[in-house]
């Protein structure tokens, strides 16, 4: 009997719902495309519009040409700012420059810079809970004056942390943070500093909390977790380690042709789920692929449903 004949051993397929794409991911790359409708080919954008191959490799193909400084933006062709936001350095430079440019940036994450405003106008130092070097520090940094704002990665660095002023702190987190680490940050925080003042809602977006505890429901009923992500993809990877703190072996993968069938040998049910920033096709494709070795059973474990969208910049919304 050749292997083609060979009958596929059973996968029960878990797929997590809420998965994939956000509004503020979905709001962005319709900002791109909008922009090569109404201005034409080619459209700059600063930095990946969100973190994912196939949707960057989607719009270079429709024409957009993807950088990571404005200096590499010629004059007199628009310019789009990543859903991750930017400093405000930026738009300045770009105002200076006389370039039209549209700001993508996802509007939870334009909610903690105006946040970060507003705590450093009333006089207090902001310990910023996220990961060094992400887009989306980088640009909420870029938004108040040096000095005025500290880095907290770890709950270790919270511990560490010494203020000049402990009665004048504010925090303020990333929004595509792991929900649990990010609450024993806090409470380190809130511990040590009892007066500091935390901001008003959840500075971690719906999706990416939605997303997490979609894995901590499939986590608990499967053998194995793959994320579909990248692996510059903060939301993503946070996927990753809250099914690996479920007590389950979790992977990323970028696209079905990353599927480690070795790594599946024994498990006969599979958890899936993909990042804000990962369309569906790849999901499918992820599907399809298993279905080529497994005889697969899909089942949806939803845990909420999303009904957000978020507007479009004035001159693109649809007539």
């Amino acid at each position: 009997m050749t292997d083609a004949a060979a009958p596929r051993p059973p996968l029960t397929l878990l797929i997590a719902a809420p998965r994939g794409f956000c509004a503020g991911v979905d709001r962005a790359i319709i900002i791109v495309e909008r922009a090569i409708e109404t201005y034409g080919a080619p459209v700059y954008v600063r930095h990946e519009i969100v973190h994912n191959k196939y949707v960057v490799d989607s719009l270079k193909a429709k024409g957009a040409i993807f950088v990571e400084e404005l200096d590499q933006v010629p004059d007199g062709v628009p310019v789009v700012f990543s859903a991750h936001g930017v400093p405000k350095a930026v738009p300045a430079k770009a105002e200076e420059r006389g370039l039209s440019y549209l700001d993508a940036t996802c509007p939870l994450v334009s909610k903690v810079h105006r946040q970060a405003e507003r705590q450093v106008a009333a006089g207090r130092h902001i310990l910023f809970v996220g990961h060094k070097g992400h887009p989306e520090v980088i640009g909420t940094f870029g938004q108040v004056p040096e000095g005025t704002m500290s880095l907290i990665e770890t709950v270790e660095d919270a511990e560490a942390f010494t203020p000049i002023d402990a009665d004048n702190l504010s925090f303020l987190t990333q929004t595509t943070l792991s929900v649990d680490d990010t609450a024993a940050i806090v409470a380190t925080l809130h511990r040590r500093f009892p007066t500091i003042h935390a901001p008003k809602g959840e500075d971690i977006c719906y999706a990416t909390s939605n997303r997490q505890t979609a894995v901590k429901a499939i986590a608990t009923r499967c053998e194995a977790v793959y994320v579909i992500g990248a692996p510059n993809s903060s939301n993503s990877l946070r996927l990753v380690e809250v099914a690996e703190r479920e007590g389950k072996p979790a992977r990323l993968i970028q696209r079905a042709d990353e599927i480690d069938f070795d790594w599946l040998n024994g498990v006969t049910t599979l958890g899936l789920t993909a990042g804000a920033s990962a369309p569906e096709i790849l999901v499918r494709e992820v599907v399809e692929r298993l279905g080529t070795r497994f005889t697969v059973t899909e089942e949806q474990v939803e845990t909420a449903r999303e009904d957000i969208a978020f507007k479009l910049p004035r001159g693109l919304e649809v007539a």
